[in-house]
């Protein structure tokens, strides 16, 4: 049987092999059937030390935004950090044909796992697939393609976390204020992301009567939309007690806007966690007194699970044989208090 048969047999074949396994294991009852040992204590799973090597293919989007630059760093600095582990990198493009044109140069090149964010998750579905039947088991990076059989796991943020937690956040700020007014800077409309994080925002805003919404504006993730966009708010908001920017480095331009007003009245809390939102929470000098993660170290966790994927390893610390076939990274809310621990993961 050749390598390439016998891997696109694992992939395929795992689900069967898993299900028989808990299977066995639901319906024993005598103990003479296994030893004292747990399996779980006994499943190979990736630590640091140098295993079999592995080579990941990774493709991503052109990095015209700070946010996707840190996922490329963090992918490429996680590869480096083992030196069994060889790293394919594709010339990021947003064109959804050249970025289909570099997977499948990866797949001709055999490589032992992809990890790819595709430009765009739906256009990218069927490269997926092509990789998924060859045998090249696939770690999809945040951008979710159509069909999960198109990728063996799933890595990524929480867009409707990251607006539950900013109204998390705001809410216990003004629990006690009556009347409190809240308004929304968020991002493109035309995407989805940009509808969860606002549903996520206006579900957790319902924990807290005292508080209404009154008003919301969409930029476009740029430093000049957040600028514009929050001028054109400031004008028709004379009085508010909370800001929540989906965008950190559309924030940028909102802080402009805000300090051209000399308003001060009213916290901001912004998201993604740019460095310049870190280093502006620790100085607290301003508005901006928090920001919502959307973590670009999820690069690095699937450069993790894809290493782990290649070597036929689980993770340490959960007890399953293999990688999980979802991966949720939490949006965690930076303020002072914990600033300093997020610091080193800010994007430029």
């Amino acid at each position: 049987m050749t390598k390439l048969t016998s891997r696109r047999g694992l992939l395929f074949g795992a689900a069967a092999v898993s299900a028989g396994a808990v299977l066995t294991g639901c319906t024993s009852n005598d103990p003479a059937d296994g030893d004292d040992k747990s399996a779980a204590n006994e499943q190979p799973a990736a630590d640091d030390k140098p295993g079999k090597p592995v080579t990941i293919g990774y493709a991503g989007p052109q990095a015209d935004h700070g946010w996707l630059n840190a996922i490329n760093d963090n992918a490429k600095k996680r590869a480096e950090k083992y030196s069994e582990v060889t790293l394919e990198v594709t010339e990021g493009s947003n064109d959804t044909a050249q970025q289909i044109g570099q997977i499948e140069t990866l797949i001709n090149k055999k490589v032992d796992v992809l990890v790819v964010l595709p430009a765009d998750g739906k256009a990218l579905t069927q490269v997926g697939l092509k990789a998924m039947r060859a045998g090249i088991p696939v770690v999809n990076l945040d951008r979710i393609f159509n069909s999960p059989q198109a990728y063996r796991c799933w890595v990524g943020g929480d867009n409707y976390g990251m607006g539950l937690n900013a109204a998390h956040y705001i809410g216990e700020k003004l629990r006690d204020k009556p009347n409190a007014k809240v308004i929304e800077l968020a991002g493109l409309d035309n995407l989805e992301l940009t509808k969860q994080r606002t549903q996520g925002f206006d579900d957790g805003l319902k924990n807290y009567p005292n508080i209404k919404k009154v008003a919301r504006q969409a930029a476009e993730f740029t430093v000049e939309s957040g600028q514009s966009k929050m001028a054109q708010m400031l004008q028709a908001q004379s009085q508010f007690d909370a800001l929540w920017n989906h965008d950190d480095d559309q924030g940028v331009g909102a802080l402009r806007a805000i300090e051209q007003a000399g308003r001060d009245d009213f916290m901001m809390v912004g998201g993604a966690g740019a460095l310049s939102a870190f280093q502006a929470i620790k100085a607290d000098s301003g508005v901006l007194k928090a920001t919502v993660l959307y973590p670009p170290t999820m690069a690095a966790s699937a450069i993790d699970l894809a290493r782990a994927l290649g070597q036929g390893k689980g993770i340490s610390g959960l007890a399953e044989f293999e990688i999980p076939s979802t991966v949720t990274c939490y949006s965690a809310v930076v303020d002072k208090e914990n600033v300093d621990q997020y610091m080193s993961t800010g994007f430029k």
